[in-house]
């Protein structure tokens, strides 16, 4: 059952709704995590259908309003294809890496990963785990270390080693947004040393609700932000953020996690996602 089931069966007589309907309706969809902006657009396009297929008509809106932009890895002309991890902790952000890197491999490519979240030595090690499981190199440096080093090592090892794809990990503390902002800055300044950075994903929990729009805008503004790694997407409710961060952010959804396994990471398919979200 989709998020918007209880909407579909009040629009399909819409004629006879009123203002109370309406504002009934608006707060379910503020609920679902669609935001205030995308919720409201969804209740005045809706007020203008004709609702003699109201299924068809809200596909139609949701599409509407989601990013034109690629949803495709940007890749390098020549050379590796660097890849930025970015997000705040206990998104799922070092598991999405190496979910990434699997993928990647699955496809015949050559993957060289970076552990750059040196402030959290779980984080090394799981990437280091990962990375034995995979059969894929991960470069690692102290713990507590400069993750610019890191990833300043890295860009090099990847060059050397004639890989594919360089997926950098990143700290991720929100502790002071601030600081975090310049650190992730100085990191990407020292790898576009050696390596221009193809992509910055942003590793997004969908559970986290509307506060994911707001980590969205910051990350975005301050690191420029090319695509979104939504995690922990169930097909709940919950699953609503994805439609807001695309409205109101504009940044694509290029990969979504479904579950814990290595498997449970896919590209976003706009077109099955919001038939997810419509189905009665």
């Amino acid at each position: 059952m989709g998020i918007f089931t209880k909407f579909l069966s009040k629009i399909k007589g819409q004629s006879t709704l009123s203002n109370s309907d309406w504002e009934e309706l608006y707060g379910e969809l503020l609920a679902s995590d669609l935001g205030p902006n995308f919720s409201r657009a969804l209740i005045d396009e809706a007020k203008k259908s004709k609702g003699e297929n109201p299924e068809e008509d809200l596909h139609r809106i949701l599409l509407s309003q989601l990013s034109r932009q690629s949803r495709e890895t940007i890749r390098a002309a020549s050379g590796p294809t660097t890849i930025l991890i970015v997000g705040v902790n206990g998104t799922g952000k070092t598991t999405s890496v190496a979910k990434l890197a699997a993928l990647f491999q699955s496809r015949g490519s050559k993957v060289l990963l970076a552990a750059g979240d040196t402030f959290r030595a779980a984080a090394v090690e799981q990437l280091r785990t990962w990375g034995d499981r995979l059969g894929i190199e991960v470069v690692s440096g102290k713990e507590n270390g400069d993750p610019a080093s890191v990833a300043f090592d890295s860009a090099h090892a990847a060059l050397n080693k004639c890989v594919d794809y360089l997926l950098i990990d990143t700290a991720g503390r929100l502790h002071n947004k601030n600081d975090l902002m310049a650190e992730l800055g100085k990191v990407k300044r020292v790898i576009e040393k050696v390596l221009p950075i193809n992509e910055v994903l942003l590793v997004i929990d969908a559970t986290t609700g509307h506060n994911a729009i707001a980590q969205a805008r910051i990350f975005t503004e301050s690191i420029g932000v090319t695509g979104i790694i939504l995690t922990k997407l169930d097909g709940s409710a919950r699953g609503g953020v994805a439609l807001a961060i695309e409205k109101e952010i504009g940044v694509p959804i290029k990969w979504i996690g479904t579950g814990e396994s290595q498997t449970d990471f896919s590209p976003f398919d706009s077109e099955s996602y919001i038939r997810a979200l419509t189905q009665m």
